[in-house]
């Protein structure tokens, strides 16, 4: 038996080192393992849960987030690459699994609490978005996904959806399977942003994105947030909480080469433009070959879209199944028994 794979982002903008760190190299490896069968879904209809007034921010980005994918290194004959909103059986499955919900059950949800506050929604808080636990538990159930890669933060989304299997199953008969969750390696799920606040963001402003030119990579890394008490090159350093670090401890290759660099930064000597012009060369290894394949893939935007199609369409054929069982075991197949 093959481990079914869920995963995907939200089409907010164009993907970022975050992500990339996060869970687009996970993806990556994952795809490689033939054990895995990996489902990789642009949440457009999550995004429009809070950006429904603004359908253009989602709909110009679907086509950014494949380019993303593609360049990165994900391959649509090994992987399923699908828009979600092309594929009605998650809302219907959506539909059905709401009444297996208290607004109680949602309204404590850690997640849905903290996105609500950070969000300052206040009583305006959309329907959709609200729900929104649900509705990932649809997309997660419809392909039958046993496993689910998800940051930390997202535990309690996957937890729901745990419940909601088992209620499901309770009540109608052992239909759906219960995912678990593949969460990263301690201290590897979030990379922070380059003025050194909290995570890297899209709404923050604070990212580098895997299609950012060579000289707008430069730019941003050499306005990264380092100590602001080392002001002059002989002055000791402190290598905590230095972005340029952090980032060189996630990306950089020889270990040993940066870990001489921190003891002579932490000694003083060592000034703020060599390390993160270090970090420049670092980063440039490793996304310069990404940056020159999505350039190409870019070229012929509408064979992207047709790779979406095609990835739809066979998503399609898999949620269709799953809710034709659905269906059969709440008994309202009444045409087909």
């Amino acid at each position: 038996m093959k481990n079914i794979i869920l995963t995907g982002d939200r089409p907010t903008g164009k993907l970022h080192l975050g992500h990339y760190v996060g869970s687009l190299k996970k993806r990556v490896e994952m795809q490689a393992d033939e054990a895995n069968q990996l489902f990789v879904m642009i949440a457009d209809m999550q995004a429009l849960t809070d950006n429904a007034k603004n359908p253009e921010k989602v709909s110009s980005n679907v086509l950014e987030v494949a380019l993303d994918y593609l360049a990165v290194g994900l391959d649509p004959a090994k992987s399923t690459l699908f828009i979600q909103s092309q594929i009605p059986e998650l809302a219907e499955l959506t539909m059905y699994y709401l009444n297996l919900v208290s607004v109680g059950r949602v309204r404590r949800n850690p997640t849905v609490k903290t996105e609500i506050e950070q969000k300052k929604f206040g009583e305006s808080v959309p329907t959709g978005f609200f729900i929104y636990p649900v509705s990932q538990a649809a997309d997660i159930t419809a392909f039958k996904a046993n496993l689910v890669p998800v940051g930390e933060d997202q535990k309690p989304m996957l937890e729901q959806t745990q419940e909601i299997v088992q209620s499901f199953n309770h009540t109608y008969g052992e239909v759906l399977v219960e995912p678990k969750g593949v969460f990263p390696p301690k201290g590897m799920g979030r990379l922070p942003g380059i003025d050194g606040n909290g995570k890297m963001s899209k709404s923050l402003g604070n990212g580098i994105y895997i299609s950012d030119p060579a000289d707008v990579l430069q730019k941003k890394v050499m306005s990264m947030y380092t100590d602001p008490n080392h002001i002059h090159v002989q002055d000791p350093g402190q290598v905590e909480g230095n972005m340029v670090f952090t980032y060189l401890d996630v990306f950089g290759t020889d270990k040993e080469a940066i870990e001489e660099m921190k003891a002579h930064y932490r000694r003083g000597g060592l000034g703020d433009v060599k390390i993160k012009r270090y970090l420049i060369d670092v980063l440039e290894a490793e996304f310069a070959p990404i940056r020159a394949r999505r350039e190409e893939l870019a070229k012929d935007p509408q064979a992207v879209m047709d790779i979406l199609r095609h990835g739809s369409g066979e998503a399609a054929k898999v949620a269709a199944a799953t809710l034709s069982e659905v269906k059969a075991a709440m008994g309202i197949n009444y045409f087909n028994k």
